[in-house]
């Protein structure tokens, strides 16, 4: 196929580059090339991002960059709305948190931006 690596989290051999992050098709993981190129060194964890390419981790605060309608529900998470305390987890929406006024959800981390601390 081509020079890219396999994927580590799933082993498939169709992955690709795209921004300077390698991407695996098949389970979603995303993973730099210096976290790759550092080998056994390199963490196994996996990297979530924010919409603008910043690194988020357990316990950021994010702010809602687009209005997200709840599914089952007729209410809307706005934009600008501050998230506190996240948590980080594998899975299609990789973000868990608590949202003021709707309690309990998952996020997707590409609908959120890190707030400076």
């Amino acid at each position: 196929m081509s020079d890219t690596p396999p994927c580590p989290k799933c082993q498939s051999s169709y992955t690709y580059e795209d921004r300077g992050l390698f991407t695996c098709p098949e389970c979603g993981h995303e993973w730099s090339v210096t976290t790759e190129s550092a080998g056994e060194g390199g963490t196994d964890e996996n990297v979530v991002r924010d919409a603008s390419g910043t690194i988020l981790k357990d316990g950021d605060t994010v702010t809602v960059i687009k209005d997200l309608k709840i599914r089952g529900s007729s209410d809307v998470v706005k934009v600008g709305t501050k998230v506190k305390n996240i948590r980080l987890v594998d899975g299609d929406h990789d973000i868990d948190c608590k949202i003021p006024g709707i309690g309990p959800m998952g996020l997707k981390s590409e609908f959120v931006r890190k707030v400076s601390d």
